[in-house]
């Protein structure tokens, strides 16, 4: 997927400079006065500052905003499917994801119906084909997900650890490479209370995703050619040790079973731990000295690979779709096209996010560095060469509910309770009945 994207985005880059999308017309976001839109959003510490744009749609069309919800997306997506099983859809416009989204079934409208051509072609060609479901566009992006290494130069530079880690390992400390490496380093940094090795989500889609990161990475995947789930493979095995023997080292909070991503991105700001792989929203984060203690020695590095010498990279969009039971389906089409408008993916960028328009990667680099924000300039640059070797999780209706029986057997074994092995087996014979029971494995 990553590299198609990759390459249809320096395609459409090279048409920008040519003027060909440059000319397209303007989107006429239309008048709704007296009407208010509800909508349901992710919230959290990376998405929430493009909603200050809000009150500029509203003077824009006269309609105004009601948020009904803002959750972290694995409590939103709970709270949605609520509204499907009771058929309370009340609301017009939800945030989604591209792993998220063949889940929902016709609950949102094709987009293709709804937004000129030559508004679609503002954007990234190789995300927007990535937010289809069975041919429909379901979704429009705002952001490209990819994980990559957030490290604290202090520490690489410091020559007490240098010395140290050269004595105990043989090699030069430097921003780790691989999984085993990342691994060995963490533990090596760890000073709890004051300093952890790192962080990783511990529940829902965030450690069965990171955990189907490392499967990858050495080699594992999730299901064979005939969806029959895999991943309680000798690969798989070894990604689950990697955080158990991070846990059962101290490398990581105690408390990490049960962190999301804002729990890991507040610990790094607040300088509490030496790496962090994390997703490009919190680079801005990260870099302001008002928000984050490690702004002055923030590093960038390319995600680790695995045993089996590739990276693993787990990939996606965060997107909003439009409900087909909406009471104004232009209005919520609107909204959305204004919240992923080129104003709106320059906000987004220049805090370190990955845009879905193609035109914004060359312009955000050059604010970044009109800005001195060389910095983030560089990090595009790391981005983009992880995103070239991404992969999606599998997209088909049953992900997340496939990712809802892994992530509890996973951290089961973290915590002792079951060996990685016993947790594994038992996980893909419950995946196995998912499979099944969808008609996709027979």
């Amino acid at each position: 997927m990553s590299k198609n994207l990759l390459n249809a985005l320096m395609a459409t880059c090279a048409l920008v400079a040519l003027g060909g999308i440059a000319q397209a017309q303007e989107f006429d976001y239309g008048k709704f006065d007296g009407y208010t839109l509800k909508v349901k959003l992710i919230g959290g510490t990376q998405y929430e500052k493009l909603y200050t744009r809000i009150p500029e749609w509203e003077a824009l069309t006269g309609a105004k905003v009601e948020i009904v919800s803002s959750k972290n997306h694995f409590d939103l997506d709970r709270e949605i499917k609520q509204d499907i099983a009771s058929g309370s859809i009340s609301w017009c416009v939800g945030s989604n994801h591209t792993s998220f989204a063949p889940q929902y079934g016709d609950l949102y409208v094709d987009l293709k119906d709804m937004i000129p051509r030559a508004e679609l072609d503002k954007y990234v060609p190789g995300t927007l084909a990535s937010a289809m479901v069975d041919g429909r566009l379901v979704q429009l992006p705002r952001v490209t997900d990819v994980s990559n290494l957030y490290y604290r130069k202090s520490l690489y530079e410091s020559a007490e650890n240098q010395a140290r880690y050269k004595e105990r390992f043989g090699t030069d400390l430097a921003p780790p490479k691989t999984f085993d490496e990342f691994k060995q380093q963490a533990i090596f940094f760890a000073a709890p209370p004051d300093l952890y090795g790192t962080a990783f989500a511990g529940k829902d889609e965030g450690l069965s995703g990171r955990f189907m990161e490392i499967l990858r990475a050495n080699g594992g995947d999730m299901f064979d050619e005939n969806w029959k789930p895999v991943f309680n493979s000798p690969e798989g095995v070894a990604a689950v040790q990697w955080f158990k023997d991070l846990y059962d080292a101290k490398a990581v909070p105690a408390g990490t079973v049960n962190y999301t991503w804002d729990d890991i991105g507040q610990a790094m700001a607040a300088g509490q731990l030496a790496i962090d792989l994390d997703w490009p929203g919190w680079a801005g984060f990260f870099s302001d000295p008002a928000s984050s203690k490690v702004a002055g020695e923030l590093g960038f590095a390319v995600s680790p690979v695995g045993t089996s010498g590739k990276r693993g990279g787990w990939s996606g969009s965060h997107s909003f779709s439009v409900a087909q039971q909406c009471d104004n389906k232009e209005a919520a089409v609107s909204f959305a096209v204004f919240l992923t408008n080129d104003e709106s993916e320059m906000m987004e960028a220049q805090a370190g996010n990955l845009p879905t328009r193609s035109k914004t990667f060359s312009e955000v680099v050059e604010w970044f560095k009109a800005n001195d924000k060389q910095h983030l300039a560089d990090m595009f640059a790391v981005w983009e060469q992880s995103l070239a070797e991404a992969r999606t999780p599998p997209l088909v209706a049953q992900w997340i509910e496939v990712s809802n029986v892994i992530w509890p057997a996973v951290q089961a074994a973290i915590v002792g309770e079951k060996t990685a092995q016993e947790a594994l087996d038992g996980a893909a014979v419950e995946a196995t009945v998912i499979m099944q029971d969808a008609g996709l494995l027979q």
